[in-house]
């Protein structure tokens, strides 16, 4: 946001400079409508640069802004939605691990099960063994915040050389 300091009658005073605001706020409606087409189509091949040209965005700028509004990258953002749908599949318990990766958009089961690690704490076949129904009898909105994937700061970064 732009500040202009103007000197008036010997006072200081602050004034917000309208097309900058405009401009702030025209890119936080944009970036709202990335973030509901992620949580909307997961599943769907998605990449940064469609996202960005779905909004009239650049790739950067769109990644730049969407970090500095949510917290995370847009594919950060889209890998914790597909993980944390993975983890309500894998609850069910009636798909295996492969069929789960392709369900949520994942190509590639390898950098699924690395991602779900990364994310949960513990691989994906692992998670359905500990986790499989154990959220019966528990109302929907409650279980997706208990069961909320939440980016494991402790697990190592595996080396990619």
């Amino acid at each position: 946001m732009s500040r202009q300091r103007f000197v008036r009658y010997g006072t200081i005073s602050n004034v917000t400079s309208r097309p900058a605001e405009e401009q702030r706020l025209s890119d936080l409606v944009r970036l709202r409508r990335v973030r509901d087409r992620i949580d909307r189509e997961y599943a769907q091949p998605l990449n940064v640069e469609a996202l960005a040209r779905g909004v009239n965005m650049s790739t950067g700028h769109l990644s730049r802004q969407f970090r500095a509004a949510y917290g995370e990258s847009p594919y950060s953002y889209l890998m914790t939605r597909r993980i944390e749908r993975a983890m309500a599949l894998l609850r069910r318990g009636d798909l295996s691990v492969t069929e789960v990766c392709f369900a949520v958009g994942c190509s590639s089961l390898g950098t699924f099960s690395t991602r779900f690690t990364e994310l949960v704490g513990v691989p994906p076949s692992t998670y359905r063994a500990q986790h499989g129904r154990t959220t019966a009898g528990i109302p929907s909105c409650m279980a997706k915040q208990v069961t909320r994937p939440i980016r494991n700061k402790e697990a190592p970064v595996a080396s990619r050389t």
